[in-house]
């Protein structure tokens, strides 16, 4: 994201040639200037919780014994349960992605929409279904029944946290691999088909190199989800390094931000990998050639067989069971759903707050790197990537230590404030992608026309600027508040007392055991999440309007 920006050229206004890129030598260009120090500022916020919990975890030191025979094994976990579901999200998506957009997949236009769909549900509340619908009088226990299969006793441990969390993050490969899919040109394609290569061989030596930044972008998304997941692998009993932080935070600080900190550098060194190995070739024009659709032939039933199972999985057996569970408590009067109006009020509140205070922090830094590159508009950028590798739980703990021992910021603990920040610092940097290509979309001659005509950089902005930036601007405000939403630990930690939203609602009520609260809950979250999913992200996306 970064880097593409920093190659971006723009004509003068004179003789039209590129822009040099100003480096921290030039004769023009100086380091300070109070732009970029606004910038650095921000990025230095993004990053302050990680610089935080390394200073904390020095300085709490701890029992090195303790810490290294409490750490080794979730750790392991979680690298474990992060590679697998990185790895085989990776494999469906971009399976999926092929599918949907280089064959003749019966019912295309469907499977591109349905396909996409799993987004919308939380991961803990997936989980928390699954379990549901195993548990006597489940939909899943009772439909196994029906058939002679007997229902497993518990559904715990690795095997479930990773069928579930792959069945809810594979959109994250396929959405970006199916937009590449659609924007790369056919021509390399149809030459390998006219040299005699079968389907396979050209997309595995042909297709699937050109995919590389794609598949590893998404699949680093997925690793970091996996990487800071809490909810799901709690609800299914498998330790990882979450489940050590959020439980020790209070008994054994030392151990809790020990385990943070491993975190974060396993976080770090993942983002760095997946850039090292981006590659610096830039996209492709778009095709304006018909693609050649490949026949599937035979290979049409499973195709379609596959496509139905991950939609099962990831999408109609949750809504299923929680329906089921929602409709019996509702039916039996234990459940209302005008007890949720509040709940649904403050989730939808904060998530709006903190969409339009990410788009307006990180808007400096994306007219920095998208309009006057440097290094430090880099280093600005790179620091808010790191706040999204931070897992949630790890910024809300930051966070928290460091209001509660802070006198001038003690105010701040427990309140509303506070869990904004906590979201805008773990989501700015998807609002800082959308941003970007929103401040390209303003040209750069109009721009300077613009400045001919009106004096005022207020009103050129309000004018000129924001009515063309606006469309990138809502997609990244929607993907701030689509992740606002969803998000649990932090909320958990962060939450004034009293403050209720939809996800503690369900976390709460499952912990309780009271599933028939627990559906309605889960339904009403992923109502607002597709609804806002739908009009601020997928409507203007190739992949479901191609």
């Amino acid at each position: 994201m970064v880097d593409f920006a920093l190659d971006v050229a723009e004509p003068t206004p004179t003789d039209g040639r590129s822009k040099r890129r100003v480096t921290a030598g030039g004769g023009r260009s100086s380091w300070v200037t109070p732009s970029r120090l606004f910038g650095l500022l921000i990025g230095a916020g993004f990053a302050g919780p990680a610089g935080f919990v390394v200073w904390r975890t020095i300085r709490l030191g701890g029992d090195l014994g303790t810490i290294a025979k409490e750490v080794p094994g979730p750790l392991w976990r979680t690298v474990q349960l992060s590679v697998l579901v990185s790895v085989s999200a990776a494999f469906i998506g971009t399976a999926l992605a092929w599918l949907v957009t280089r064959t003749d997949l019966r019912g295309r236009r469907f499977w591109r929409i349905a396909l996409v769909l799993p987004l919308v549900l939380p991961s803990f509340v997936g989980a928390a279904a699954f379990i549901a619908g195993l548990a006597p009088d489940g939909i899943i226990h009772d439909a196994l029944s029906v058939v002679g299969i007997t229902p497993p006793r518990r559904f715990r441990g690795l095997g479930a946290a990773w069928l579930v969390l792959t069945a809810f993050t594979y959109p994250y490969v396929y959405l970006p691999v199916a937009a590449r899919l659609i924007a790369l040109r056919s021509s390399l394609e149809e030459s390998a088909r006219l040299l005699g290569l079968s389907s396979a061989a050209t997309f595995f030596r042909v297709t699937l190199p050109q995919l590389r930044p794609a598949v590893f972008g998404g699949g680093l998304l997925v690793f970091l989800y996996t990487l800071s997941e809490f909810g799901a692998v709690q609800l299914l009993g498998f330790d990882t390094l979450t489940r050590v932080i959020f439980a020790t935070r209070q008994s054994n600080r030392a151990l809790s931000f020990a385990s943070a900190t491993v975190v974060l550098m396993l976080a770090l060194a993942v983002v760095a990998f997946e850039r090292s190995q981006r590659g610096s070739s830039r996209p492709d024009d778009r095709s304006t050639a018909v693609v050649r659709r490949s026949h599937l032939g035979w290979r049409q039933a499973p195709a379609l067989a596959g496509c139905s199972l991950v939609l099962l999985v990831g999408l109609v057996i949750p809504i299923t069971s929680l329906a089921t569970w929602a409709q019996r408590g509702i039916a039996e009067g234990r459940v209302s759903i005008s007890d949720l109006m509040q709940p649904a009020t403050n989730t939808a509140t904060v998530a709006v707050i903190a969409a339009v205070f990410a788009v307006a922090v990180v808007m400096p830094i994306a007219l920095a790197t998208t309009r006057r590159p440097h290094r430090s508009s880099d280093i600005a950028a790179v620091s808010v990537i790191v706040g999204f590798a931070i897992p949630g739980l790890v910024i809300a703990l930051a966070l928290a230590v460091l209001t509660l021992n802070t006198p001038v910021l003690k105010g701040l603990y427990q309140t509303s404030a506070l869990l904004i920040i906590a979201y805008v610092i773990h989501f700015g940097s998807q609002a800082l992608a959308s941003t970007e290509s929103a401040v390209r979309a303003v040209p750069h001659a109009l721009r300077e026309s613009s400045r001919l005509l009106e004096p005022s950089p207020i009103r050129r902005f309000l004018h000129v600027d924001f009515p063309l930036m606006r469309p990138g601007l809502v997609a990244g405000g929607g993907l701030v508040m689509l992740s606002t939403l969803k998000e649990l630990p932090a909320t958990l930690l962060l939450s004034p007392i009293g403050f209720s939203t939809l996800t503690t609602e369900i976390w709460a009520s499952y912990e309780e055991g009271f599933y028939a609260a627990t559906g309605l809950a889960s339904l009403v979250l992923v109502a607002v999440s597709a609804t806002l999913t739908w009009f601020l992200v997928l409507r203007h996306s190739e992949v479901v309007r191609g």
